[in-house]
């Protein structure tokens, strides 16, 4: 039994259905495209013992095939009410009579090809569901589909539908083992995915994938699964911080952004780019580069340099000080941001920690949309500045590394720092307290050329640093080594602004 590719003019309904429909990578357009032009009419019969019947009677005498809604109707309602089995088991005169005479008719025993099977899916799974939609917005399957599924279910629904059972196509490679070679029982290389997941939990193995280059083959294996453990204790930690640090927030405590410092502002802006880079990723379904930009700002941007940078603040700070009430505003956006933006990733560590700020029984982080970021967090000019402001810290901190290997200091806080910069960068210092930003207890921004023996970064040309000891006492609180420690009576441990702290804290 064969499908014409030609008579009913199935190759040219189904090359322009290709065109109408998007793929993922490109390149499956072309090799569907090219099988479709030159395959021959399709062969959709296979004379096996078991399988879909083709539900047809053939004429004896003419060798045509019965065409009668009233017989198709009787076989169709005998097969939904006991199965494809009843076409064999049944008496024909169950589906002829009256109308015809068994002995006119011989009943088909051949069976469907099983891709014409699986090509129908789209109609007994999409069009029999009404939370479901036809066509589909996706199909997603390995390369090999090219032959199978995509292509029997675009013929099929061509030539019943006219158009394609899908909106788009996405192909991805093969799974192999972390070496590249194919997975083999007698190599002993197979990964099992319940295995990784009795290990890891699931939401590793969501990250191997996240973080893997679908459109090649996926390599796996126990150091690639290792190496993204590790990742994703950093994306938790993250979370686990910003938990920490919200404990107690509330929108009386909310800053308005007019209102907080550049830090903070750049952070919005930060959030105002990977808002846009998430939503284009999904989009396109580029998972890969996404992945590594969210592990980059959790790990660097955040954690490695904003978090860093204000903890002292958050720790310290009096509770109704600009800077901390800032610093704990964007905290609470930055949470409201990952968790959903981690959502459809780390799908039970995302629900996790929605829940431990959210509790109850109708919340969940799969609810959520993504948040809408206002435009108005766009700032071109401040994330320029502070991506010098960050080139220039690199070599304070590098410098105090060195000073922390000699044993000269133990703390970044034992340091002053004499930072020389030039041009730009002392433009962009211009409102920036630089021991803040560097995690010194004193620094002294310098125009103009270092001395002999300066630490320098060979890719921050620019900017030089001599470390050494700041002068005055360790605070017991915030650690810092000041020459104010002592200046309040009261609290002749602390520097000021502890005093001011502890003094506001115990009137609360």
């Amino acid at each position: 039994w064969f499908i014409s590719m030609e008579e009913t003019g199935l190759r040219r309904a189904a090359l322009a259905a290709i065109d109408q429909t998007r793929f993922v990578p490109e390149s499956g357009r072309k090799r569907l495209y090219g099988m479709v032009e030159t395959r021959p009419d399709w062969c959709v019969s296979r004379q096996r013992a078991w399988g879909v019947p083709i539900t047809v009677f053939v004429n004896r005498e003419t060798g045509e095939p019965l065409r009668d809604a009233g017989v198709l109707e009787r076989i169709a309602d005998a097969v939904e009410a006991e199965g494809a089995d009843a076409w064999f088991s049944s008496d024909p005169a169950r589906f002829l009579a009256p109308g015809y005479d068994p002995a006119d008719f011989d009943q088909v025993t051949d069976i469907l090809d099983v891709w014409f099977d699986s090509g129908a899916t789209h109609s007994f799974v999409l069009e029999k569901r009404p939370e479901l939609q036809w066509p589909a917005s996706l199909y997603l399957e390995g390369s090999d589909q090219h032959r199978g599924w995509f292509q029997s279910s675009l013929l099929e629904s061509c030539g019943t539908r006219g158009t394609a059972p899908y909106e788009a196509v996405l192909t991805h490679g093969f799974v192999m083992a972390g070496d590249g070679q194919k997975m083999s029982k007698s190599l002993g290389n197979v990964v099992s995915p319940q295995d990784v997941i009795d290990r890891y939990g699931a939401d590793i193995l969501r990250l191997w994938v996240v973080g893997s280059d679908y459109t090649e083959d996926l390599r796996i294996g126990p150091e690639i699964l290792k190496h993204h453990a590790d990742i994703y204790r950093r994306l938790r930690n993250t979370l686990r911080y910003l938990l920490g640090n919200l404990n107690g927030f509330d929108d009386t405590e909310r800053l308005p952004v007019a209102d907080m410092p550049e830090l903070e502002r750049w952070i919005l802006h930060r959030i105002w780019e990977l808002d846009r880079m998430v939503r284009g990723s999904c989009e396109a379904f580029d998972f890969h580069p996404l992945f590594a930009e969210l592990h980059n700002f959790c790990a660097v941007e955040l954690s490695a340099f904003y978090f860093d940078v204000r903890k002292d603040s958050l720790y310290c700070d009096r509770a109704d000080s600009v800077r901390r009430r800032a610093a704990r505003t964007v905290l609470d956006t930055l949470f409201d941001c990952l968790t959903a933006w981690l959502a459809p990733f780390l799908c039970f560590t995302a629900e996790e920690a929605w829940l431990a700020r959210h509790p109850g029984p109708d919340e969940s982080v799969h609810l959520r949309l993504f948040p809408e970021i206002p435009e108005a967090w766009r700032d071109d000019a401040l994330a320029a500045k502070w991506g010098r402001v960050r080139a220039l810290r690199r070599v304070v901190t590098g410098a105090l590394e060195v000073e922390r290997a000699d044993k000269r200091i133990g703390s970044s806080l034992e340091a002053h720092a004499d930072v020389f910069a030039e041009g730009a960068y002392v433009e962009a210092l211009d409102g920036v307290d630089l021991a803040e930003i560097a995690i010194t207890s004193d620094a002294t921004l310098r125009d103009g050329a270092a001395p002999d023996g300066a630490f320098t970064i060979a890719d921050v040309p620019g900017v030089a640093v001599v470390p050494s000891l700041a002068a005055g006492e360790k605070c017991r609180r915030c650690w810092k080594v000041l020459g104010e420690v002592g200046s309040d009576s009261r609290y002749p441990d602390v520097c000021a602004r502890c005093a001011d702290a502890v003094r506001h804290h115990q009137a609360g």
